[in-house]
């Protein structure tokens, strides 16, 4: 689908660094209804999204077209059962950095195997950070050989996950 390959070129530039986004445009209550049923269902057909928000399927494309162009969404997946899909440890991270460093730092963390979703949070820490590991020795070597390795991380606390669950988007 085009808007798929939008939606992974928005904030990129030709060369494949960051970009700013683009203005954001206000989103009405047919856009937001748009939405709710896509973080439901990623993969609702236009027909679909078309007939539940009362408008044209060619009204429900170009929404939809504009939300990925103006980064609003930022790409279709599925919600993952990481326990079933073989990575049943889960932990939250958190690090303390070298002031300034954060652009350094996200990139070092995207690269590592399992990690999920990267915050930078102010409060007693820096940087927060979701990991799903298939067990705790794949843990521990991600935290102690990995993350301690980024000189500029000053140090980590592990969170270890004992049950989780993603929340349904509210309707």
């Amino acid at each position: 689908m085009a808007s798929e390959q939008m939606a992974e070129n928005v904030g990129r530039t030709e060369d494949g660094g960051e970009s700013a986004p683009p203005p954001a445009r206000p989103l009405d209550a047919i856009d937001q209804d748009i939405l709710r049923m896509l973080q439901a269902d990623g993969r609702a057909s236009i027909r679909s999204v078309a007939e539940r928000v009362h408008v044209s399927r060619a009204n429900a494309y170009a929404r939809i077209n504009r939300l990925v162009e103006d980064g609003v969404i930022r790409g279709f997946g599925a919600r993952v059962d990481h326990e079933r899909a073989g990575h049943g440890t889960s932990a939250y991270i958190t690090l303390t950095i070298v002031q300034n460093s954060w652009r350094t730092v996200r990139e070092q963390l995207r690269r590592l195997p399992g990690a999920s979703h990267i915050a930078l949070v102010g409060g007693d820490f820096d940087v927060l950070l979701l990991v799903h590991t298939p067990d705790n020795r794949a843990l521990r070597e991600v935290v102690f050989t990995r993350i301690q390795a980024i000189p500029e991380v000053l140090s980590t606390r592990t969170l270890l996950v004992f049950e989780e669950e993603d929340l349904e988007p509210q309707g």
